[in-house]
């Protein structure tokens, strides 16, 4: 199991350096990352976000810089698209894959799967769903489809999934340092901004 965000294109883009990645392809959150890495991550966390806010926000920065952090910055509902992505290392079989309209902010669903409603979906193209049954997790990767399953028990997923928040937090890490330095007068803004379109805060 682990934490991806989709990326989409970014060829024109200059306002820090960025990795150069497949569009609509998946990159792996982790604090392995390489600085490059993270500022794609974050050059798509932001991007993501990009839209006006609303007139309580204040007005839009007229610098390339600012306006494109502006969104990130100032809304209080953020999301990064991607989610926890599941696959049987052995075979690179997929068993969960996010899909359209799912984003890392709702990964808190899968403990609806092991201490809630016993079951969640994870967008859709493909509808990749995870049920509990008793004590074991059902994984799907398309609930309309005939794709294979795979059956792991409660207490493997809660394991999973427990690694795949501290991958986050690790990124987090690793991302609150690169825009120390790479957006010295952002950086504790955007750190935050992040850790809220990750659902990293603590709750009260």
């Amino acid at each position: 199991m682990q934490p991806v965000l989709e990326i989409s294109a970014a060829d024109d883009f200059a306002l820090w350096p960025v990795g150069e990645h497949e569009s609509y392809g998946y990159l792996v959150l982790s604090g392995e990352l390489t600085p490059a890495e993270v500022g794609t991550a974050v050059m798509q966390i932001a991007d993501c976000n990009d839209f006006e806010p609303e007139e309580e926000h204040g007005p839009c920065p007229t610098d390339p810089l600012g306006t494109f952090l502006h969104g990130l910055l100032t809304m209080a509902d953020l999301f990064a698209v991607g989610g926890f992505r599941v696959t049987d290392n052995a075979t690179d079989t997929v068993f969960v894959e996010p899909g359209c309209c799912n984003g890392l902010e709702t990964w808190r669903d899968w403990l609806e799967v092991l201490n809630g409603t016993g079951c969640s979906y994870f967008g859709h193209d493909p509808s990749s769903v995870a049920e509990r049954l008793g004590d074991i997790v059902r994984l799907t990767l398309d609930a309309h489809g005939t794709d294979p399953v795979i059956e792991l028990s409660v207490d493997q997923i809660r394991t999973l999934v427990t690694g795949a928040q501290q991958d986050l937090q690790d990124f987090l890490s690793v991302a609150g340092i690169w825009a120390e330095q790479h957006l010295p007068a952002h950086a504790a803004a955007v750190t935050a901004a992040l850790a809220r379109a990750l659902d990293l805060v603590p709750t009260p």
